[in-house]
């Protein structure tokens, strides 16, 4: 089998971390085509770090090498026209999270995967790993939970200096431990206007880590949301909020809650706390990847506990790297992320930035 051509859109701070490293694993069976970055200066760099046979600052540079496998890495308010544009070009395509800023677009590239015949995931890195796995088999065996009633969602993330644009450098592969470097390196820090812009990050800790917890909750849960109300706080007035609050109704009738906070740099290693509990009609799931804790109840009497390696729930994504390598090779993988369940999570949030500017409960569109 020849190896799959590999077409890089918006080779960014976090891609040249954790996305390239990855696909580096893969070069048996990748080969790195073309490469996309806006800065001719840092695109060089990249280029020649990784070994791509062509750099573009045009993304439409990528697409006319031909790729086989496309991962879209740039900021969200240009995921819709990248993605679109290479699953048109009959590349099977990552698109990393928060997949879009409205729904109508999340729609339009699950169609347009459909009618190209091409696989479309989103990065959802946590929803490879085992603690995630197990989970969800916990959901669709034995029961489950039976009907879900109440589904809760609490995140929190050392996000306070990104969304003020001031983040350090990511460590230079994720893959390796780590997640911020003690030193200053230009392809390895974030652009600011990438998570403070609003017109190119569509929002703030909403978009950059609750599409993570969201997606999550909507994942093990199988809910789509009917309406939302929904409160978002910028204590240090920054041009995007730090805190989020919202309630949701579902289509069943299920409610549920969600809460999002800017945690500060350094906390507990700089682990993400996220928690999702899901009560049911014949028990409950509580997953916890901060504590590496996964147990369901079903009632009156029988409590399952995975048993789960340390740091179990600590995030990578080499999962969702993984899955579109495999899946384009023919493997037979399964996608645990897929655009459907992001078109859900978008319904969402965009209804939650609607709602706090409304002050008012908001119907998903």
């Amino acid at each position: 089998m020849s190896k799959l051509r590999l077409g890089m859109i918006g080779a960014g701070a976090w891609c040249v971390a954790s996305h390239l490293p990855r696909l580096e694993k893969h070069r048996d069976s990748v080969e790195f085509a073309a490469v996309n970055r806006r800065d001719p200066v840092l695109l060089e760099t990249v280029r020649s770090r990784f070994g791509f046979a062509s750099a573009h600052t045009d993304y439409r540079g990528v697409l006319e090498a031909e790729p086989d496998i496309v991962v879209v890495a740039s900021p969200v308010s240009w995921h819709h026209e990248h993605a679109k544009a290479a699953l048109d070009a009959g590349a099977h395509v990552l698109v990393e999270k928060p997949f879009t800023v409205h729904p109508g677009e999340a729609r339009d590239l699950v169609d347009t995967a459909a009618a190209n015949d091409r696989h479309l995931l989103i990065s959802l890195g946590w929803h490879y790993k085992d603690i995630v796995i197990g989970a969800k088999r916990l959901m669709e065996t034995d029961g489950g939970v039976g009907t879900v009633e109440s589904l809760s969602i609490v995140m929190s993330s050392t996000t306070r200096e990104a969304l003020q644009g001031v983040q350090p450098s990511f460590a230079s592969d994720q893959d390796e431990g780590g997640f911020v470097s003690e030193e200053s390196v230009p392809e390895l820090t974030p652009r600011a206007e990438t998570l403070v812009d609003p017109g190119i990050s569509g929002g703030g800790y909403a978009q950059a880590q609750l599409s993570h917890a969201i997606g999550l909750g909507l994942w093990l849960s199988g809910l789509r949301g009917s309406e939302v109300f929904a409160m978002m706080s910028s204590p240090l007035d920054t041009t995007v909020e730090y805190h989020d609050a919202f309630s949701v109704r579902f289509d069943d009738g299920a409610i549920g809650s969600v809460s999002g906070a800017s945690s500060h740099l350094g906390y507990r290693g700089n682990k993400h706390h996220l928690e999702v509990q899901i009560i049911g009609s014949e028990g409950q799931l509580h997953v916890d990847l901060c504590r590496e804790l996964v147990t369901r109840f079903r009632a009156p009497d029988e409590e399952v506990e995975l048993a789960l390696e340390p740091d179990a729930g600590l995030y990578d994504c080499s999962g969702p790297i993984d899955a579109l390598v495999g899946l384009a090779r023919g493997d037979g993988v399964p996608n645990h992320s897929p655009a459907e369940l992001g078109v859900r999570t978008v319904e969402i949030v965009e209804a939650a930035y609607r709602s706090a500017a409304s002050g008012r409960v908001e119907a998903v569109s």
